[in-house]
């Protein structure tokens, strides 16, 4: 189940953050001994009808619910996973979706993409080309619309996946929340261990009200692209996110989407469906095997400035 180098890492990480341990414990409940690779209870994205998906990163159901005012039906549907890598690992690998293009603004896909095999018809790393906001430390929503109408252009009888990263942190109206309140280096440390260890201090509330901001900043731009673009298209998201709730089983608090942990707020998403004008028809493809080597300090450089320490 774990191997000596995982044990290692663990016990050094547990004797400087003993909560550590009870999110491990949760893990294994959640994950029932490691004998389940994800959630589930969880949506099969690809095997769902849709022309267009939308992801929206770490976007929590509740807080969608009470804020979206987007046209279509909401549903309240589980995702498979409570972290992106996780997500894609669970909904893509061993996956041929060569009618499928992929537009994303996480380097989470490639940078695992050793290890997650699927294939599309193309993939649009957003991140890496001229959408990366140096300013922000992220990809902006109306960067990721622009490349998602561009590919609805290109690829008029392909299937859309647009995973935009918002309302995942950095925070973009928030500072003091962000990476920079420690350090903009590659020491800095993640912003859920550091208010989970109390290294930084701020209230749930304060948390909430940065992550309802950047949530903000990706509706309206949905809502956009939901009058564009034409067929059937679904709003949803990869994971939720704690902010400070209680784990289950040990009830400790939590921050942030750590992997394998399965509670409400981890993998409660929402699933808006909107229709507008005639259904896309959809073909199968080749693969775009063209796709550029990008070196890997970049790569560890964007999941850096998105939070991710390790």
């Amino acid at each position: 189940m774990y191997s000596p180098s995982q044990i290692r890492r663990g016990i050094q990480r547990g004797l400087s953050d003993p909560s550590f341990f009870g999110q491990e414990l949760n893990r294994l409940y959640h994950r029932r001994l490691y004998r389940r690779e994800c959630n589930p209870d969880g949506v099969d994205l690809l095997a769902e009808d849709w022309d267009t998906l939308f992801i929206l990163d770490a976007c929590r159901y509740d807080m969608f619910e009470k804020q979206h005012g987007l046209p279509g039906r909401l549903e309240r549907r589980q995702s498979r996973a409570s972290h992106t890598t996780e997500f894609l690992r669970a909904n893509f690998d061993g996956k041929v979706a060569r009618d499928t293009v992929y537009v994303t603004a996480s380097p989470q896909l490639y940078r695992w993409r050793e290890e997650i095999d699927v294939e599309f018809h193309d993939v649009i790393n957003v991140w890496y080309e001229a959408g990366w906001d140096e300013t922000h430390g992220t990809v902006m929503p109306e960067t990721m619309a622009d490349y998602v109408r561009r590919a609805a252009e290109r690829y008029p009888r392909k299937r859309i996946v647009g995973h935009f990263l918002q309302p995942h942190y950095p925070f973009v109206g928030a500072d003091d929340l962000n990476t920079t309140a420690f350090g903009d280096d590659e020491n800095a440390p993640d912003v859920w261990n550091a208010l989970r260890t109390g290294d930084l201090e701020a209230s749930p509330e304060e948390v909430w009200e940065a992550y309802r901001e950047n949530l903000d900043l990706v509706l309206p731009v949905i809502r956009s692209l939901l009058s564009e673009l034409e067929g059937r298209t679904v709003v949803t998201s990869d994971h939720g996110n704690m902010i400070g709730e209680r784990r289950f089983p040990i009830p400790l608090s939590e921050w942030g989407h750590p992997p394998g942990i399965y509670t409400d707020e981890l993998v409660t998403v929402p699933w808006l469906v909107s229709e507008n004008g005639p259904r896309r028809d959809v073909v199968s493809g080749s693969v775009d095997s063209s796709a550029e080597r990008i070196a890997d300090d970049v790569v560890e450089d964007r999941l850096r400035q998105l939070g991710y320490a390790d």
